[in-house]
């Protein structure tokens, strides 16, 4: 029987704050080109209010789960939390702020994700963790694979204003950012 990707299980284990985040509020975000599923997007370029959300692996239809992850706190939900900023992508958009999700995986399967999930948003493609070395972001390892935990960051002319961190449960997170942004409108 296939996971399903969509949904939340009840009973996840809750990611506890262990401060990996602390530092981020004031910082400027690096000046590094990556490649997205729209083409290569500067983060540095980011200006005014911008999104950018960071998660572990988005899954596929058909695909298992690597070995225990929904025992890692924070680890499952990555599509449930895209799918929630899509919905809210156009409230946020009103609240005149760019979005930009990124995660370790590779661009081909960032690019499917997109495309199956319909995000009105680019998804960088950070395989090498460069944006987690240049910013210092909390990371985890399973299965050989060292992944991003779930952080998302809230900027203003590049700066660092808010950061969410951890993030549980992930599929209101976006509803969470549109009440910071329309709060500090």
């Amino acid at each position: 029987m296939t996971e399903d990707l969509y949904t939340l299980p009840e009973g996840l284990p809750v990611p506890l704050d262990d401060g990996a985040c602390d530092h981020l509020p004031g910082t400027k975000l690096p000046d590094l080109e990556l490649m997205s599923t729209d083409g290569p997007l500067r983060l540095s370029d980011l200006g005014g209010r911008a999104v950018v959300y960071l998660y572990p692996r988005a899954g596929r239809p058909g695909v298992p789960m690597l070995p225990g992850w929904d025992s890692i706190p924070g680890a499952r939900g990555c599509t449930p939390q895209a799918c929630a900023f899509r919905d809210h992508a156009a409230e946020l958009r009103e609240l005149g702020a760019s979005l930009v999700a990124v995660s370790a995986q590779s661009l081909d399967d960032q690019l499917e994700f997109v495309e199956r999930n319909r995000l009105p948003f680019p998804i960088v493609a950070d395989p090498e963790l460069r944006l987690g070395a240049a910013l210092r972001l909390p990371t985890f390892e399973i299965g050989g694979l060292t992944l991003y935990r779930r952080v998302t960051l809230v900027a203003l002319d590049g700066t660092v204003a808010k950061v969410f961190y951890p993030v549980f449960p992930p599929d209101r997170n976006a509803a969470e950012v549109g009440a910071y942004l329309y709060a500090h409108a």
